[in-house]
């Protein structure tokens, strides 16, 4: 059942319109997005990192969390569906946009960030260590489709099955694992 409660952003919903036109199916579902609005709200001036952003639905729920002192960086290599998101969100000062391979964003970091929202190769299943490395402590880790997808090829839930290990096994970070949406998990990065 879908919550009523919880204001839905308007960018949300023009970005499913025209992702479902494009023909795009990753978007992040309202579960997702309600989780992603309430953590970067508990980060009053936080520095914001989206390893892909697809169509823009994730950034949408993030930006609505922001206050107007954070910022949030989003990454894709995809400039078609980057341009849905760019097209309802880059008009807001405190997103920017990098359209570029993930891995090759992720090797030139030199800023830290708050907030990692993980929905790509790179940064979850590439370069995971690397990616870390640039998380605060007291910052969030977030990854979804932990969970077997449709509309994912087979091996991505073979990986997400050894991510979750790896990251259970660091003793830098906090593990939550929630049994909902598409499966997620909420890291906290406790110590450098």
């Amino acid at each position: 059942m879908e919550s009523s409660v919880i204001q839905i952003p308007e960018a949300y919903v023009n970005i499913l319109q025209e992702s479902e036109l494009l023909g795009f199916q990753q978007s992040c579902d309202r579960k997702t997005g309600f989780l992603l609005k309430g953590l970067a709200a508990s980060k009053p001036g936080g520095n914001f990192l989206e390893l892909g952003t697809g169509t823009g639905a994730s950034a949408s729920w993030i930006m609505d969390g922001m206050d107007e002192g954070s910022t949030l960086t989003t990454v894709d290599i995809d400039s078609r569906v980057q341009s849905i998101a760019r097209k309802y969100l880059e008009n807001d000062r405190r997103v920017s946009f990098c359209c570029q391979d993930g891995a090759a964003f992720i090797q030139n970091l030199t800023e830290r960030f708050d907030f990692i929202f993980a929905d790509t190769w790179p940064g979850k299943f590439e370069l995971l260590d690397k990616t870390l490395d640039h998380l605060n402590v007291g910052g969030f880790y977030v990854i979804h489709d932990v969970f077997p997808q449709s509309v994912l090829p087979h091996h991505c839930g073979i990986k997400a099955t050894k991510l979750l290990k790896t990251l259970q096994n660091r003793p830098d970070l906090d593990i939550t694992e929630m049994d909902w949406s598409t499966g997620l998990l909420l890291a906290v990065k406790t110590m450098v």
